[in-house]
């Protein structure tokens, strides 16, 4: 898997998330059965600027937590041969994430976890629009999180 990890904030501290997030990745790349080589960019932003993309791509003027970005949705776009998967972009508020972690009382390593498989899961084509698919998914998701001992802290 190629990974970028940006982070484009200076309000939260971000020691040891990188690593948070390739774990997340690849455990769920590999319960979900995602074959060949694949690329994710993370990017870490801070409240403004993730209102900032929600308002402009979903028209939602508030911060959120996690955005989805699929490479896979609308237009196709061919790779050459050999070179891998573009998934997408997961772009995080950490400011989002800590105040959620301390509103959960886990650990902002837990909620950029599951932040991440959230984003994963979307990115892979997965919804929580309806009850059905919103269970599914949060199953999905509390799997990889079990997978790597992230579970509620």
């Amino acid at each position: 898997m190629e990974l970028y990890v940006n982070n484009e904030q200076t309000r939260v501290g971000t020691a040891g998330l990188d690593t948070v997030v390739r774990q997340v990745l690849e455990t769920g790349l590999a319960l979900l059965a995602v074959e060949g080589p694949v690329e994710v960019g993370v990017t870490f932003v801070d409240n403004e600027t993730i209102r900032e993309l929600n308002r402009e791509y979903r028209g939602i003027d508030q911060a959120t937590d996690v955005l989805s970005f699929a490479q896979e949705e609308g237009e196709v776009f061919h790779q050459p041969p050999g070179a891998p998967r573009i998934l997408g972009d997961i772009v995080i508020s950490l400011e989002k994430a800590l105040e959620q972690s301390s509103e959960f009382g886990h650990s902002l390593a837990r909620e950029v976890g599951y932040l991440t498989a959230h984003g994963l899961l979307h990115l892979l084509g997965y919804d929580h629009e309806h009850a059905d698919e919103k269970a599914e998914m949060r199953a999905r998701e509390e799997a990889i999180m079990a997978r790597l001992n992230l579970t509620r802290e």
